[in-house]
């Protein structure tokens, strides 16, 4: 089996070859005539809705009216050749072998251009144009093409790699753009347009629809993507995706693929969050973001059931930076976080983006559920720099009886976990390793309750109920795992 992929970069490189075409002819079935006396009356009301359903709609418009305002971006970077042995022997001029070799020296190798394809569109008539930061990252000259043949050499103005979202700025007035629209409005199976250059074939229109919304993929916990099944490929990468008002909602940027290729799965950054980024970098020629200082994890039922909890709504914050924002605001591991800025927040992967939204030093407040009680909490965000609002992974879930075998820490082991505090996992069996506990893991609390021995872990364990909740650090992530006792 072919091990899927998720294609980052949808940049087509190097040269496009012939492609053959060829055609599929269809066979008609034949009816009996007893079966054709035999066939029953066509409902009125089942051909109208059939006829509504067979009628696609049309694109002519959309490709023609916004067709010109997407670009072909063409890069160019230099790759240094590998490193070589010399090519003749290191030998003084006086040496009688020396006339011999030059005879046979090779000149020297030079820096190799490599040129990538990618697409792009103009969101303004005096040139700015957007596409995705991995199609011009690193490259040594952009190139745009329009589709009335004109090229225009490119300034990068700024890129973002969290969202990868770049800004290209073309010196011309009076060019087609591009309307903006709302990704909220988007409908899951409402018709798209995806417009772009896969493999160098400038303007391709394709088609599709929703396929679902905020989806988050690995490495991009600051943009929930729009899932569609619009065709795009190497090349498509920076180009429109348009509903059918007409109106850019989101920026072609990811497939999932098992060649490397199109298969049915593509992902657009919303454009809200293109256009954000991309105003940013034009006013100051970077992005700034608010920033919380926690993880969080998704609420499964499980975890639910160990906290108490009657509904699965909100996220699970599974660690507090100290001395963060949200440590100073006076959040605690174990909080369930049910609103932030006065709205709901539905899933771990929505928290990230709506902090990374906000401009630091902004004032929110949260509403969280701890130990059963709903609180609120005034927080104040800082400036997001190499710290990240990441996401844990919550760990599987079955049944059975604990099976830990740990051991307390040493100093050494103990410096990020904290003194006093934890015991590392050394075997694990039964309902502990089916719920994903692993060799390594540090066993920080129970139930919220701070483990300093494995006397203790076993005593809270008797005296808890049929499901338990541990606070478990891997590899510096701090994650809550249910574990169901049976």
């Amino acid at each position: 089996m072919k091990r899927k992929m998720l294609v980052t970069s949808l940049v087509a490189a190097g040269f496009i070859g012939c492609g053959t075409v060829g055609y599929s002819g269809g066979i008609g079935s034949f009816v009996s005539p007893d079966a054709a006396m035999t066939r029953p009356v066509p409902d009125p009301a089942v051909t109208a809705t059939a006829s509504k359903v067979s009628a696609l709609p049309n694109f002519e418009a959309i490709a023609a009216r916004y067709g010109p305002a997407v670009v072909n971006v063409s890069v160019t970077e230099e790759v240094k050749p590998a490193a070589s042995v010399p090519d003749r022997p290191q030998l003084g001029p006086s040496d009688p072998s020396d006339p011999f070799f030059k005879r046979f020296q090779t000149p020297p190798r030079r820096d190799v251009p490599m040129r990538g394809v990618g697409s792009g569109f103009m969101v303004s008539p005096d040139g700015v144009i957007l596409t995705n930061a991995h199609v011009v990252e690193g490259a040594r000259q952009v190139d745009v093409k329009l589709t009335d043949r004109r090229v225009f050499r490119a300034r990068v103005v700024g890129l973002d790699q969290r969202t990868d979202i770049a800004v290209l700025k073309i010196d011309a007035k009076d060019l087609p753009a591009v309307k903006l629209g709302d990704p909220a409005e988007l409908k899951v199976g409402e018709w798209v347009v995806a417009i772009g250059s896969p493999f160098g074939f400038e303007n391709s229109v394709t088609k599709g629809i929703v396929s679902a919304k905020s989806r988050t993929l690995p490495d991009d916990t600051y943009v929930p993507f729009i899932q569609t099944d619009a065709p795009v490929n190497p090349g498509n990468s920076g180009g429109p995706l348009f509903n059918m008002k007409g109106e850019v909602i989101g920026v072609n940027a990811q497939i999932y693929s098992h060649s490397g290729g199109y298969e049915g799965l593509s992902f657009a950054i919303p454009i809200d969050i293109a256009a954000s980024v991309g105003q940013q970098i034009l006013a100051h020629g970077q992005v700034t973001r608010g920033y919380l200082g926690v993880t969080v994890q998704e609420m499964t039922q499980s975890l639910a059931d160990a906290f108490g909890l009657k509904t699965l709504a909100g996220t699970l914050v599974s660690a507090v930076e100290p001395g963060g924002p949200a440590a100073k605001a006076g959040l605690e591991p174990g909080d369930v976080i049910l609103k932030f800025d006065g709205k709901e927040v539905t899933n771990s992967a929505d928290l990230p983006v709506r902090v990374a939204n906000l401009p630091p030093g902004a004032s929110v407040k949260l509403e969280v559920l701890r130990k059963g009680a709903t609180k609120e909490l005034d927080v104040t965000l800082g400036k997001l720099g190499n710290a990240v609002v990441g996401t844990a992974e919550a760990a599987t879930h079955s049944r059975g009886r604990l099976g830990l075998m740990v051991r307390a820490l040493t100093a050494e082991e103990r410096q990020p976990v904290g003194e006093g505090v934890g015991l590392l996992v050394e075997n694990v069996a039964g309902p502990a390793a089916q719920a994903g506990i692993r060799p390594g893991d540090v066993i920080i609390a129970i139930n919220g309750t701070l483990v300093t021995s494995a006397r203790q872990l076993s005593e809270l364990v008797a005296k808890a109920g049929r499901r338990i909740s541990l606070l478990v650090q891997r590899d510096n992530v701090k994650m809550f795992v249910a574990v169901d006792l049976g």
